[in-house]
């Protein structure tokens, strides 16, 4: 259900250009991901009402971080959506 530490090494450097890991589009890609296999796992374990408001937590934080990035940043806005195929 977590994500695996090579996997997490991924997207740190395809987001984050190596060892930036505090970057909003990490964050955010490392979030998108969490938030992919909680999904899944809750397809199959519809009663998991516990890791169900930990999904809504995540599900927040990221919308927080996207926030912050168009309004600071749009031009990286714009560029993480389109990777992660977000719908804003």
């Amino acid at each position: 259900m977590s994500i695996t530490a090579e996997r997490k090494q991924e997207l740190i450097k395809e987001y984050g250009g190596g060892t930036n890991t505090g970057a909003p589009e990490v964050q955010v890609a490392l979030l998108s991901e969490r938030i992919k296999n909680l999904t899944e796992h809750l397809q199959t374990h519809e009663k998991d009402f516990h890791s169900r408001r930990g999904l809504l937590v995540m599900v927040g934080q990221r919308r927080r971080l996207l926030d912050y990035l168009k309004k600071k940043h749009t031009a990286r806005y714009q560029d993480i959506i389109s990777k992660l195929g977000l719908r804003r």
